[in-house]
C-alpha cells in the first residue's frame, strides 16, 4: 500500500491540507502505540509498524516537493541515479552552473587576496539574483504542472514535473553554494 491509499488520499499533488490533517490525526490515534501496552506482542509490533509508516506518509506528503519526488518513484519515473540526472538536465542550465561556478571561484580568489566584503559580497548578490528568479519561475512551473497532473493523470506531465524537480535540485544547489560563501 503506498502513503496515499493509507491515507485514503487520492493520488494527487495539490491535497486538501485541512482534510490530510484530520486524516492524520485519526489514523494517529487509531495506531497509536500507547494504546496497544497491554496488547500481545504482535499486535504492539503492528501498532509500531503503521504508526512509523504514518509518520513517513505524514512526512512525505506535507511537502509539495517530497510529495512529487514519491509520485515519480510511485508511477516508475524517479531518476535512478546521478547519472541519469545529469543526463536530464538542460545544457542551459549546466552552463549557467559552469557559469556560477567560476564566479565562485573567482569571488573566493577576491576575499583570499583581502578585497573588502561588500566588493565580493556584492558580486554574490548580483550571481544570486538570476539565480533566484529561475527558481520562482521553475516552482511556478511546479504549481502549474501538478495542476495539469492532478487533472489529466497525463503521463507526459508528470515527465516534465520531473524533468523540473531535476532541473530545481540544481537550483536548490546553486543557491546553497551562494549562501555557503555569504556566509563564510
Amino acid at each position: 500500500m503506498d502513503f496515499f491509499a493509507f491515507l485514503s488520499l487520492p493520488r494527487k499533488l495539490n491535497l486538501d491540507m485541512a482534510d490530510f490533517e484530520q486524516r492524520y490525526r485519526a489514523l494517529s490515534r487509531q495506531f497509536h502505540p500507547d494504546y496497544f501496552y497491554n496488547a500481545a506482542p504482535a499486535e504492539r509490533r503492528a501498532s509500531l509498524e503503521k504508526s512509523s509508516y504514518l509518520n513517513d506518509a505524514y512526512r512525505t506528503l506535507r511537502n509539495p516537493i517530497s510529495r512529487v519526488d514519491y509520485l515519480l518513484k510511485l508511477e516508475g519515473l524517479a531518476p535512478q541515479g546521478p547519472e541519469q540526472a545529469s543526463k536530464q538536465v538542460p545544457a542551459g542550465l549546466l552552463e549557467e552552473v559552469f557559469a556560477l561556478n567560476e564566479e565562485l571561484d573567482d569571488v573566493r580568489e577576491q576575499r583570499s587576496s583581502g578585497a573588502p566584503p561588500d566588493v565580493w559580497k556584492g558580486r554574490l548578490e548580483q550571481a544570486r539574483r538570476p539565480i533566484e528568479a529561475k527558481r520562482a519561475e521553475h516552482e511556478a512551473q511546479l504549481q502549474e504542472l501538478s495542476a495539469r497532473w492532478d487533472a489529466t493523470g497525463d503521463r507526459q506531465v508528470l515527465e516534465l514535473l520531473r524533468d523540473r524537480i531535476l532541473e530545481r535540485n540544481y537550483i536548490i544547489n546553486l543557491l546553497a553554494g551562494i549562501e555557503r560563501e555569504l556566509n563564510s
